[in-house]
């Protein structure tokens, strides 16, 4: 039996870096992509456009392209996913990064 919308939390798109001259990309495939002068550039810039589209789909107000078909359910959930880290405060980086969270004292 399948569930649908309740994908495993752990799946994350794959990350790749594209540099041409002295731009780089940083594509969250199948989701956005960054782009920037520099590594650290690009990754703000995909953190700005993952924003904006996790939002559109939390909010109800995405809308996709007819001509790009339906993003996958898996997709979706992430999406789904980052605008509820968003809406409740998370930091979205460590989410779609894998950068550690900062550990309280007691840990």
């Amino acid at each position: 039996m399948e569930t649908l919308g309740l994908m495993s939390a752990s799946w994350t798109p794959e990350l790749q870096l594209h540099t041409v001259g002295n731009q780089c990309r940083l594509i969250l495939v199948g989701v956005t992509y960054g782009n920037g002068a520099t590594m650290q550039e690009a990754g703000h810039d995909l953190m700005a456009r993952l924003f904006d589209l996790a939002t559109a789909v939390h909010s109800g107000g995405y809308r996709g392209a007819a001509d790009l078909g339906r993003p996958s359910l898996e997709v979706m959930d992430f999406l789904w996913e980052i605008g509820e880290m968003i809406r409740c405060g998370g930091d979205i980086r460590a989410r779609v990064l894998g950068v550690p969270q900062p550990r309280s004292p007691l840990d």
